[in-house]
């Protein structure tokens, strides 16, 4: 089984009914919920030192938490970071730049950092991030309840964080002249968390959301699981990042990216009828709609519609 199938596994075994969302969802008080969500990040599975700097992966662990609070529509508070470090990164300092990476992100968002821990790792870098948010009573835009006829909004462009990996893996480690290279390099290094965009989603009347980390394909899929609804997506309408065709990626390779590509930490929304208007009015992009065909995912493109099957990244 994959990582998911696990999950849903230890969900049903276990009766754990809070758990299947980008946070989960508890009562704070009585105007306010509290939203908590745990990310982990091992070295060379998720990172690579050689590709990025302390200070950049210190930005990125708390930007993919912050995605997460972003999903629910909800305002992040507090933090916590524990990390286990391999001894010879220990000796040269590199935490020093890693916290000033953590800390200049949770200054752009008012979060605390009240705790945490560290070991040491007997050979990779690991970096465990809690980050917890409010949301008012009720409000938290969950995976599980969109509807047939919702249309189908992201924010931003996609692809970009694949693009940049692509250059990595081809042996790039400072861009060229070429600006478009070097955003696609951030994209993927140093990605920026779409917090108040999920404020404003919430706030427009989102029926469900989720965080673009694993890839369009995967994550809407799990919009789909969990609402029981179809989905189906218009190519033509995909915002591929610029920078990629700037960099000489074919146009279907761009277009697989966007797909499939994962990391690039957008949101993906959906939006019941009557609220389409405030959406289209905003930096929000329409690329499909949901339908009521459950789990069944179509890519419609050239006038044909063909199955999308998830291609996200997984673990297992």
């Amino acid at each position: 089984m994959n990582e998911f199938e696990l999950i849903h596994h230890i969900k049903e075994k276990h009766g754990l009914s809070r758990v299947g969302d980008d946070c989960a969802v508890l009562p704070k008080d009585d105007k306010l919920d509290l939203v908590v969500t745990a990310d982990m990040l091992v070295e060379e599975i998720d990172f690579r030192l050689e590709w990025t700097t302390a200070e950049h992966l210190g930005h990125k662990a708390l930007a993919v938490s912050l995605s997460d609070i972003a999903a629910m529509g909800a305002t992040p508070k507090w933090a916590m970071l524990s990390i286990a470090i391999p001894q010879d990164l220990w000796k040269k300092g590199f935490l020093d730049a890693f916290y000033d990476g953590w800390h200049k992100l949770a200054a752009q968002y008012n979060v605390e950092l009240v705790g945490g821990d560290i070991s040491r790792s007997p050979d990779k870098f690991v970096i465990d991030s809690i980050v917890a948010g409010e949301v008012p009573n009720g409000e938290a835009v969950l995976r599980s309840t969109a509807q047939p006829g919702d249309a189908i909004f992201i924010t931003g462009t996609l692809g970009g964080a694949a693009g940049g990996l692509s250059a990595l893996r081809a042996g790039t480690r400072q861009p060229s002249a070429n600006p478009h290279e070097e955003k696609l390099l951030l994209r993927q290094l140093r990605p920026s968390p779409r917090v108040h965009a999920g404020e404003s989603a919430r706030t427009l009347g989102a029926s469900a959301m989720i965080d673009i980390s694993d890839g369009l394909s995967s994550d809407l899929a799990h919009i789909c699981s969990a609402s029981r609804v179809g989905a189906i997506i218009d190519s033509e309408l995909l915002p591929i990042d610029p920078g990629i065709a700037s960099v000489d990626i074919p146009a279907d390779r761009a277009v697989d990216f966007a797909l499939h590509g994962g990391e690039d930490f957008e949101l993906l929304i959906t939006v019941p009828p009557k609220k389409i208007s405030g959406f289209t009015e905003r930096a929000f992009t329409r690329i499909g709609d949901i339908t009521p065909n459950a789990d069944v995912i179509e890519l419609r493109a050239a006038g044909k519609s063909l199955p999308l099957i998830p291609k996200g990244y997984r673990h297992f």
